[in-house]
């Protein structure tokens, strides 16, 4: 099976492409870049095949992936800096990657008849309440720019395609690439006090899981939506950085220890700064992936622990 991934400079699609070698599977990797600009970690996916695609440009991704002629895609490339999407100079280019890239990716997988999957994400629902979003709820009212631009983009995959899989996602981390985990370390070396919001809740997802999970869909015709993240429950982004810091000074990290750094829950008011408006309930139902035979991911602890030590912790 030959599977084309877009995003592969991104923590997914990196983590997507190395699934795919492991398996024994054909991963053909496509970004903006002249060429492959991830993590240069000796991985697999630096040596993959690799073809610079602007995916704004309806003629450059129709040529690219007719030329390839793939057996499916896994569409992980998107614009996901929240706040900056929010800024009048950069929302037509949003909506350009979002909508407009997704929309000429599915226009070719209908033409060339393969499945297409499409990375979405809880912001397309309106983050309140505290019921669990479920997969095939139409319920949709984004908070912000960026999240309007992945329904759009979720549209335009069901109005061109029968064979897909649309995939909501929250909460990310990876290897390759800048995410709350790394950032929390960072910010924990340098200070004795943080506040953290407790008030936005949900679950953690780790890429490496992920993937799996995603080359496991991608094989079957097991079409639809699905929400799929870490295991382990739902909880704030405080619950998570007193996580984050308590496993890191069990590996031996006392820098991170409750005696060095205190950790304030605030809610999302007091904490201020955000340009775009974030979910409150980003809780995602995930009992579809059992439903219809997947190995749900694991535990996001077990996940987290799992990724401190590939970070080196």
């Amino acid at each position: 099976m030959k599977v084309l991934v877009t995003g592969v400079a991104g923590q997914l699609g990196h983590d997507v492409m190395n699934e795919l070698d492991k398996r024994g599977l054909t991963g053909i990797g496509s970004d903006i870049a002249p060429k492959y600009s991830g993590a240069d970690d000796g991985t697999a996916v630096t040596t993959m095949r690799y073809i610079p695609i602007d995916l704004t440009d309806s003629e450059t991704v129709e040529a690219r992936i007719i030329f390839e002629q793939p057996d499916a895609v896994i569409h992980c490339a998107a614009w996901t800096a929240v706040d900056a999407a929010e800024d009048d100079e950069n929302r037509a280019k949003v909506k350009g990657i979002n909508f407009g890239g997704t929309k000429n990716i599915a226009k070719v997988c209908a033409e060339l008849d393969i499945p297409m999957m499409y990375i979405s994400t809880d912001y397309v629902f309106d983050g309140q309440g505290t019921e669990p979003w479920k997969p095939d709820c139409k319920d949709y009212k984004p908070l912000n720019h960026y999240g309007n631009t992945k329904l759009m983009g979720e549209n335009a995959v069901t109005a061109n395609l029968e064979k897909y899989f649309i995939v909501r996602i929250a909460w990310v981390f990876g290897l390759n690439g800048n995410n709350f985990i790394k950032t929390m370390l960072k910010v924990g070396q340098n200070h004795t006090e943080l506040k953290v919001v407790n008030d936005q809740i949900g679950t953690p997802t780790y890429t490496y899981d992920l993937a799996r999970l995603l080359v496991d869909m991608i094989q079957t015709d097991k079409y639809g939506y699905y929400h799929a993240t870490n295991e382990g429950g739902y909880i704030s982004w405080y619950d998570f950085t007193k996580e984050i810091f308590r496993q890191a000074t069990e590996l031996g990290h006392d820098e991170y220890s409750e005696d060095r750094i205190t950790v304030n829950p605030v809610t999302t008011e007091e904490y201020g700064i955000s340009k775009a408006a974030r979910p409150f309930n980003s809780r995602l139902d995930k009992s579809k992936l059992v439903e219809n035979g997947f190995t749900p991911l694991p535990t996001w602890q077990d996940a987290l622990a799992r990724y401190l030590k590939k970070l080196g912790y």
